[in-house]
């Protein structure tokens, strides 16, 4: 199993970028999926590291 890794606070500019990516949700299914994984991992949310991203 993989560790638990945690992504650093974000910026107000990169939060509302990857709000973006997952809202308009144009982009490639990978895209919006890390993006959630590094919104919730700034918040707190504990996220698995995993090698097929």
């Amino acid at each position: 199993m993989a560790e638990p890794v945690r992504a650093r606070r974000l910026t107000d500019d990169e939060g509302q970028r990857l709000q973006q990516i997952v809202r308009r949700g144009r982009h490639e299914s990978v895209r919006v999926r890390r993006a959630l994984i590094i919104m919730a991992s700034a918040s707190g949310t504990p996220v698995t590291a995993s090698l097929d991203l």
